[in-house]
């Protein structure tokens, strides 16, 4: 049986751990895993098709809008 449950780390390191009464009494292996603060997922590319599919008028009136802003070079 695995249980997984997130914990703030206290700047003194300690903290205390009730456990579950489905976990039976005995040795257990703790292990702490530092989450990767900021790492995303990246979308794959099916992904980033089904946003701009769903996204594109927006995504189009927002390209005619920047367009919009730009001056006649000649």
């Amino acid at each position: 049986m695995t249980i997984t449950q997130t914990v703030e780390i206290p700047a003194d390191r300690r903290i205390t751990l009730e456990v579950p009464s489905e976990i039976p009494a005995g040795q257990v292996i703790l292990t702490f895993t530092v989450p990767q603060a900021g790492k995303k997922r990246k979308i794959t590319e099916a992904e980033e098709i089904e946003y701009i599919n769903r996204n594109s008028d927006r995504l189009n009136a927002e390209a005619l809008d920047v367009l919009s802003y730009q001056a006649d070079i000649f």
